[in-house]
């Protein structure tokens, strides 16, 4: 029987599973479920929303309904995926049920954000996104489009490069680009008001 160790490839552990052993499975989990729920909470607000989505996700991992191939990437970038689009539908489903209102902004002629960004400052994003007990930062980040979201998250507080970033979010790098560095500038101003030193550069 093969010895499952931390360092065992997660395409390894994806096979035990689909083999049957319940234990590569608790190993896989174990490895990505925190991840993976951090991005939801914080993509979606909602901490039930998040824990549903991550079983979606696991279930749909094991029961080969979400096909993870190994020569396209990594595993947990491929599981933000799925939930991303997990949550996509969730919110979809929502707004047939609610209109919920859209929060009154400019946008510019490519049907981006038309944003303010001369706000300079000190403390870097990621250290706010670390912040997880930080209220003001999830409700400042539930008002960004989901698209934004997407991206500052992915980004700041998965470390995600543009490319892997654009592979979850299927968008080309340049949209990755324009759209950290415009919810970047969102969130900042947003944040102005709870914490007026806490505004990041360009």
């Amino acid at each position: 029987m093969t010895t499952i160790t931390p360092d065992t490839a997660d395409h390894e552990l994806l096979r035990l599973t689909h083999a049957g052993r319940a234990d590569a499975f608790t190993a896989l989990y174990r490895r990505h479920q925190g991840p993976l729920y951090r991005y939801a909470l914080m993509r979606c607000g909602s901490a039930d929303m998040a824990a549903d989505v991550v079983q979606e996700a696991f279930m749909g991992l094991l029961t080969k309904r979400f096909g993870f191939d190994p020569l396209r990437g990594q595993l947990q970038h491929f599981l933000f995926g799925v939930a991303r689009n997990v949550i996509l539908k969730l919110e979809e489903a929502r707004r047939r049920h609610v209109a919920l209102p859209e929060p009154r902004v400019e946008e510019d002629q490519d049907g981006e954000l038309e944003l303010d960004l001369a706000c300079e400052g000190a403390e870097p994003l990621a250290r706010l996104l670390g912040n997880e007990a930080a209220e003001e930062v999830r409700r400042a980040l539930a008002l960004l489009p989901a698209h934004y979201r997407d991206v500052v998250i992915l980004f700041e507080l998965h470390e995600l490069s543009y490319q892997e970033i654009a592979a979850v979010c299927q968008v080309d790098i340049g949209t990755v680009r324009s759209r950290l560095s415009r919810g970047r500038a969102a969130l900042a101003k947003r944040l102005q008001a709870h914490a007026p030193s806490a505004c990041l550069a360009n």
